[in-house]
């Protein structure tokens, strides 16, 4: 099997006392159609309340299936933004950071929003990446949407 260009892609959100974590981690696996479960890390609030820092680091097929999956459910509207505005969605080593709503993933509609999120960290293969972090994203982009 040919190498993908996308090496990792790590996903890490939090999950307070009030939050249904149950609801919150099926909606993202099965939007994004991850079949493990997070690596979990309990924590403990300002006021004692419990916080889960849950989080999933995927490689090889499964990590260009799932920025696959985040590239298309995002939307036109946050391909764009994305796009648009790189410089501040990419580090100097070409990995990719989305922040998407935890609730609107949830609620079945993801929105990008620094808001609550789903942290995405992209990691490309350095030797895959041709040319600047916006051509290369531009162009796989482009060849998931079409």
């Amino acid at each position: 099997m040919p190498q993908r260009e996308i090496q990792s892609v790590e996903l890490s959100l939090f999950i307070h006392a009030t939050e249904d974590e149950a609801r919150v981690k099926d909606s993202i696996k099965a939007l994004l159609n991850i079949e493990e479960d997070p690596t979990e890390e309990t924590l403990e609030g300002h006021f004692g309340n419990r916080i889960i820092h849950a989080s999933w680091h995927l490689t090889g097929d499964e990590a260009w299936q799932t920025f696959r999956r985040v590239v298309e459910v995002i939307g036109k509207e946050g391909r764009s933004e994305i796009l648009g505005d790189l410089s501040s969605h990419a580090d100097d080593h070409g990995a990719l950071y989305l922040r998407v709503s935890k609730q609107s993933i949830v609620r079945g509609a993801p929105l990008l929003s620094s808001s609550d999120p789903v942290r995405v960290r992209v990691k490309p293969r350095g030797f895959m990446m041709k040319g600047t972090p916006q051509q290369f994203y531009g162009r796989l982009v482009e060849s998931i949407v079409g």
